[in-house]
């Protein structure tokens, strides 16, 4: 069955047809869920949820474009909402030159394992986790998180920054 085929079977409300989809997608937008979320059962409840919205908004998808693409922007929404809900994250840090802590050292462990640096990124604070997952790894403009994170530009940046000078230290003390 071609990827057509499963989306109409899904929105004739078929369980078979859903259950291959949420199976075929579920792995990695888990990973996208786990990049944002704190820890595992977070990233679960934001796959669970973001799935529900893709069965709910199936029959918004035009077919233009990736439909894997359309699946993970709403997982990534779906985790956006709930760090919102989450009264402790803050973004409101103030702006400090964190430039001198960004200075390029070709010293980083090449041996270093994706899953080490997973790590490193889900143990970030979680202003620096969500801006960094936004802008390095979703792609998303400082503008474009700055309007979904309801914060300024300068906080996006600022956030960016210091993710990158939390990662390279954290980087050098592995070595």
């Amino acid at each position: 069955m071609d990827e057509n085929e499963l989306i109409d079977m899904c929105l004739k409300q078929n369980p078979r047809a859903q259950k291959t989809l949420f199976d075929k997608y579920a792995p990695k937008m888990f990973s996208v869920s786990l990049r944002y979320m704190k820890n595992t059962e977070l990233a679960e409840d934001v796959l669970q949820e973001g799935f529900v919205k893709v069965f709910l908004k199936l029959k918004e998808f035009k077919r233009e474009g990736s439909f894997e693409g359309w699946i993970r922007r709403i997982i990534v929404n779906t985790s956006l909402d709930a760090i919102r809900k989450n009264a402790k994250t803050k973004f409101d840090q103030p702006i400090d030159d964190v430039s001198y802590k960004l200075e390029y050292k070709d010293t980083a462990s090449s041996s270093l394992e994706t899953q080490d640096l997973l790590n490193l990124v889900k143990n970030m604070p979680a202003g620096y986790r969500v801006v960094f997952n936004m802008f390095a790894i979703e792609g998303y403009s400082h503008k474009e998180i700055a309007e979904k994170l309801n914060v300024t530009e300068n906080t996006s940046k600022s956030q960016y920054l210091r993710a990158r000078a939390y990662l390279r230290d954290r980087l050098e003390k592995l070595e």
